[in-house]
């Protein structure tokens, strides 16, 4: 038994395994997944890049070309395109998802040896492969065509490069350097985590935010140690090299567009299109599930939407209720938004946070926060999620009750030990800590961020799991070596 856990290969192997099962068993539709498939069609077939508007085909930037070129590209050497290549693309993405096992893996390695610790970095590399191989909140992103498992490979490469520019200097790294023989100077490092965030930009528009959270950590952690100048070399290093991989994209949108843009518009609409910011407003003052999107969000300007369903949290008192219904009446009509209806709810917006600014500004950011990190992540697999009342959901169906609160459960134990992780590290060894503030500022920015968009999907949050599995990797590290060698303790 011991054996094959102590095979990175056997690991591997498993995994595959549960993503082949997710591929076969639960393929998963997302809405999406069509405009990615239109812009990579078109993409062949009329040479630019646009979707099908009115009849035609209209250049936009709506989406990020990354993950429509991948799909061009499978297009083209396959020659199938849409459903008879979705077999295809998720296999790939599957191989992606193992790579990115090896770079999670990779991540845990680094930190252990930056520290120092007295692990061998065999038990942090095995551990690491095994909690990212068996971790099915991203594998099972494999068998839908979205773009987290590409993201979230590019943000663990990011990741490790940035790693080790924080950790530049400190004297564990020195010593670590000296044992592994890196061979990558800090401005190196810097190269490739600024190239690896500008291409994952390519595939998902907030990937900057890497940057930007460790241009803060290494800030706090450099300035008052008198490196500034490192910190602008790095800064400066990286941002240009961010900027190299967009320039395509940035080109085109002005010469096709007219318009300077690098990344994808923030709201996704076409020219013209009615930006709905009063409604948008108005949800962020009492939406923080994922289950009102489905009754509320995604029925704009395509279905009726009830005021039945509606909950309760969204009305102060029944005249607001009774607002909110007639607007929608209006709405229902012709399942348009027209600019007065979206003024209408901007004021509801405005009033709601007047009354209860709390609210608004710390409540329900925070019950945002709550959901994108503590919950089932079972949005790709055909179970309900239906937990409450325990004895009738027991009764009604048990093994989707069962597989809900199992991954539930097993969401909690892998932030939890992401968090043990980074604790013992911080603790006990000084060398790691600013490799750590920049892991730490990463998942903070990002999770702040997705506090403020419109519909706050738990699955935005996957790109910090890299960082959660290998601070996890450091701690479970030590049982795949012997009893005491291989023990995480302080210095």
């Amino acid at each position: 038994m011991k054996r094959i856990f102590s095979s990175p290969i056997v690991a591997l192997a498993v995994g595959l395994c549960l993503r082949l099962l997710f591929v076969l068993k639960f393929p998963a539709n997302s809405g999406d997944t069509v405009l990615y498939e239109q812009m990579a069609t078109n993409w062949i077939q009329h040479h630019f890049y646009g979707m099908n508007v009115d009849g035609a085909v209209l250049p936009v930037d709506l989406r990020m070309p990354g993950y429509p070129a991948f799909l061009a590209l499978i297009y083209l050497v396959t020659g199938k395109v849409a459903a008879s290549a979705h077999l295809l693309v998720m296999l790939k993405q599957v191989f992606i998802d193992l790579a990115d096992c090896l770079m999670i893996a990779g991540l845990g390695v680094a930190l252990a040896a930056i520290a120092d610790v007295r692990t061998r970095t065999r038990g942090v590399f095995l551990a690491g492969t095994w909690l990212a191989a068996l971790c099915p909140f991203v594998g099972n992103y494999s068998a839908t065509l979205l773009t987290e498992v590409i993201a979230v490979f590019w943000t663990s490469v990011a990741l490790l490069f940035l790693v080790l520019v924080a950790s530049h200097g400190a004297d564990g790294f020195t010593a670590a350097k000296a044992k592994w023989d890196w061979r990558l100077s800090y401005r190196a490092a810097a190269l490739l985590a600024g190239l690896a965030v500008g291409i994952g930009t390519l595939f998902r528009p907030e990937t900057p935010l890497l940057l930007i959270a460790a241009w803060i950590a290494y800030a706090l952690a450099w300035w008052p140690a008198g490196r500034k100048r490192e910190w602008f070399r790095v800064v400066i290093l990286s941002g240009i090299a961010c900027v190299l991989p967009l320039l395509p994209w940035a080109l085109r949108n002005a010469i096709t567009l007219h318009e300077v843009q690098f990344l994808a518009p923030k709201n996704s609409n076409l020219p013209g299109e009615l930006v709905p910011y009063g409604f948008m407003a108005w949800e962020k003052t009492w939406l923080f599930r994922v289950s009102d999107c489905y009754r509320v969000s995604w029925k704009l300007n395509d279905d009726v939407i009830d005021i039945d369903a509606i909950p309760a949290r969204a009305f102060d008192s029944s005249e607001e209720k009774e607002r909110v219904a007639a607007i929608l009446e209006q709405y229902n009509n012709d399942l348009t938004l027209t600019a007065e209806e979206d003024a209408a709810f901007g004021q509801l917006a405005r009033e709601r946070t007047a009354r209860h600014p709390l609210r608004g500004y710390l409540l329900i950011p925070v019950a945002r926060m709550f959901t994108l990190w503590f919950t089932p992540r079972i949005e790709l697999i055909p179970v309900s999620g239906t937990v409450f009342p325990l004895r009738q959901s027991w009764y009604d169906d048990r093994v989707d009750q069962t597989v809900t609160v199992g991954f539930f459960l097993l969401n909690i134990i892998y932030v939890g030990l992401g968090i043990l992780g980074g604790w013992r590290l911080w603790r006990g060894y000084a060398a790691v800590r600013p490799a750590l503030l920049v892991l730490g500022m990463v998942v903070s920015l990002r999770t702040v961020f997705l506090t403020t968009v419109e519909t706050p999907e738990p699955r935005y949050v996957l790109e910090c799991f890299p960082v959660v599995i290998a601070l996890g990797a450091v701690v479970v590290g030590g049982w795949f070596g012997q009893k005491h060698s291989n023990e995480i303790s302080p210095q």
